[in-house]
């Protein structure tokens, strides 16, 4: 069973930025969909972006386009998450997921159609 190992986190000033890395154990086909998630103390995790598909399609949540960038290299099973100019409203713990391909863009966005998740990484944006 493919397993997904987060790092990357850790404790920043706002303005600052972080890569977060996301491997996955086993070998996934490149046609599957990566995402990632967060989850700030006493909220609903949510949706991050994803990345999909052999030719790379991505999704983001509107409250972050232009700020993070989701990347993925499919020789190496890794999937990024580039995050630029934190804010301390991106204080969370960050999630990786697996997906099997979805249908439509409205699937992407939705935690329940992810199957496989990594043990998250904490992200602290200090102001």
């Amino acid at each position: 069973q493919v397993q997904l190992l987060e790092s990357g986190g850790g404790l920043v000033q706002a303005g600052d930025s972080l890569r977060l890395s996301c491997e996955a154990s086993g070998r996934i086909s490149s046609s599957y969909v990566m995402g990632w998630f967060r989850q700030a103390p006493g909220k609903d995790r949510v949706f991050v972006a994803a990345i999909a598909g052999s030719v790379g399609n991505t999704y983001y949540a509107d409250s972050e386009k232009g700020r993070f960038t989701i990347s993925r290299d499919n020789a190496k099973n890794t999937v990024y998450l580039q995050l630029n100019t934190l804010k301390p409203e991106d204080t969370a713990v960050y999630y990786c997921a697996l997906a099997p391909p979805l249908a439509s863009r409205r699937a992407h966005y939705s935690s329940g159609n992810y199957r496989t998740w990594g043990q998250g990484t904490q992200v602290t944006v200090s102001s």
